[in-house]
């Protein structure tokens, strides 16, 4: 194994969208820094992969809506950078019962934040989104600064940025030890790399990293299906109809969001917020039972509410939250 003797002011282990943005500012700061990977990039092994994430400043905590606005301001920076497009503002639709707790706590959170907003009734609902079926008396909150991150164009930029910053992406090469001290050992499969500090962002495999440190944090890894549902006549759930993202917070046991179809040509994107605890390792694992439950959920929901899709979705990909 080749040793490495240089000496990094800082060693970041994962190349997901917190990794490369840790990095990235580091290098911003003139850090001499390391990004380390263990899959080739790119890869949709992880949390950040996929062409779609949504963006947005409706939440119920004051705390997360006031950090969006440094966080928005930092993708239009990285987009200046970049010289691409990474955002598009699509607005988000949240729905739910008049009684929604939740529903109300946001609204009140945009409101005292200064957050441009409109409150639907359900006949607002039924006018101005006719192809959306409203079948327990929802009412709406339009959440005007929502929209659409483009994922792997992000993570590209950033990795590309890094390196024209004077930062260093090594995908492919797993870490295999850390060895704590002053500076910090960090062996790969490759090589082995001396550190000042040492940032983990590496997800799933966190508790991978720290166990031989006598270190376990409370993480959850859960497995998500992600579903794309094809459209009866194309284009009528796409941004150029102008078709909101949605996020339904009482339609089922937990929320269901979706973004308008662009990803694929004529497929939506709709994904149910929960999943099973697994093993990063074993993430393609053949199906349990919940998550046949979890799409037939999604299947009543799409059946019930969005008459314009077919009932059964076209592709099923799986992505990892750490929470």
């Amino acid at each position: 194994m080749a040793a490495q003797t240089d000496i990094w002011d800082a060693i970041v282990i994962g190349a997901g969208i917190q990794g490369c943005f840790t990095t990235y500012h580091l290098a911003k700061h003139s850090k001499r820094v390391l990004l380390l990977e263990q899959f080739f990039l790119p890869h949709s092994r992880g949390s950040s992969h996929g062409q779609s994430r949504i963006i947005r400043k409706a939440y119920p905590e004051d705390f997360y809506t006031r950090m969006m606005k440094e966080c928005y301001q930092t993708w239009a920076q990285l987009e200046r950078e970049a010289g691409t497009q990474l955002h598009r503002q699509t607005e988000l639709l949240l729905l739910g019962t008049k009684e929604n707790p939740g529903l109300k706590t946001i609204q009140t959170t945009l409101s005292r934040q200064g957050i441009d907003h409109e409150c639907l009734s359900s006949v607002d609902l039924k006018q101005r989104f006719p192809n959306i079926r409203f079948t327990r008396g929802e009412v709406g909150l339009l959440d005007k600064t929502g929209g659409v991150l483009y994922a792997d164009k992000a993570l590209r930029a950033l990795q590309h940025i890094i390196c024209q910053l004077g930062g260093t992406v090594c995908d492919g090469e797993k870490v295999v030890e850390i060895r704590p001290g002053l500076p910090v050992t960090v062996k790969t499969t490759l090589k082995s790399y001396q550190a000042n500090s040492l940032v983990i962002t590496a997800g799933p495999w966190t508790n991978r990293i720290l166990h031989p440190l006598g270190i376990e944090l409370p993480l959850q890894t859960l497995r998500i299906n992600v579903c794309y549902w094809r459209e009866k006549v194309p284009g009528s759930y796409g941004v150029s109809q102008a078709f909101p993202c949605i996020l339904g917070l009482d339609l089922a046991p937990h929320h269901i969001y979706g973004l308008p179809a662009s990803e694929y040509p004529g497929l939506m994107k709709i994904c149910y917020h929960h999943g099973d605890n697994v093993d990063p390792e074993e993430r393609d694992c053949p199906k349990t039972f919940s998550d046949i439950q979890d799409v037939q959920i999604l299947c009543h929901f799409v059946r019930d509410h969005l008459p314009g899709l077919r009932a059964e979705p076209d592709i099923m990909e799986r992505c990892m939250y750490t929470v």
